[in-house]
Order: structure tokens, then C-alpha cells, then sequence
């Protein structure tokens, strides 16, 4: 859950880079206006580094969206395979109880034995 609550976080930082470059855009305008080229250039650096720091927010968001499905199918995949292990137990226990001897033939069909 952690995971998730940290890739929403870094959505979030995304988005806020991407309005601080829209607006780091619109000072380039400005200052090209005005004929201020140094500034304009200083301008542009900050927007291309906002860019950047978007596109490392994004990036680092999907990988811990990939993490998240990857930890949640393994979770599932667990909890299918520790019913199994019961439900073998459950077989092999009842058999004894019943005092017979369970053909390997049949453990075989009923999945306990591969």
C-alpha cells in the first residue's frame, strides 16, 4: 500500500513540474518580448529542467506501478498455493482417519501427486 501512496505522490510532483514549466514558458514570452535574451535563456533552462524532472517523476511512478502488479500477483499466487497445501492435508488426513491406503493413481488424479 506504501508503494502505491508513494507512485501517487510522484504523479503528483509531475504534475506540479509540469505547471512550473508551463510557466517558466511563459516568462521565456515575456522576456523574448522585451528583448531580454539573457533572461529568456535563463528561463529556458529552468523549463528544460522542469521537463526533466517531470519525465524522472513519471518514469520512476510507472516503475513502482510495475513493482505494485508484481508483488500483488505473487501475493495471489501464495495464497492459491497455501490452499493447496491445505487442501492436500485435508485429503491425506481424512485417509488416515479412515484407516486406507490412498492409491497413487488417484492422488495423482486429484492433483495432490504430480
Amino acid at each position: 500500500m506504501e508503494l502505491k501512496f508513494t507512485s501517487k505522490s510522484l504523479q503528483r510532483q509531475a504534475k506540479k513540474c509540469e505547471k512550473e514549466e508551463k510557466s517558466e514558458k511563459l516568462k521565456i514570452k515575456k522576456a523574448m518580448e522585451k528583448g531580454n535574451i539573457d533572461g529568456a535563456r535563463i528561463y529556458a533552462k529552468n523549463a528544460i529542467r522542469k521537463r526533466t524532472a517531470q519525465m524522472n517523476y513519471l518514469r520512476l511512478a510507472s516503475r513502482l506501478d510495475a513493482v505494485v502488479a508484481r508483488l500483488d500477483t505473487q501475493a495471489k499466487i501464495a495464497l492459491i498455493c497455501f490452499k493447496e497445501i491445505l487442501s492436500m492435508k485435508w485429503t491425506l488426513s481424512i485417509s488416515k482417519r479412515n484407516g486406507e491406503d490412498l492409491d497413487p493413481a488417484i492422488l495423482e488424479c486429484s492433483g495432490i501427486i504430480p
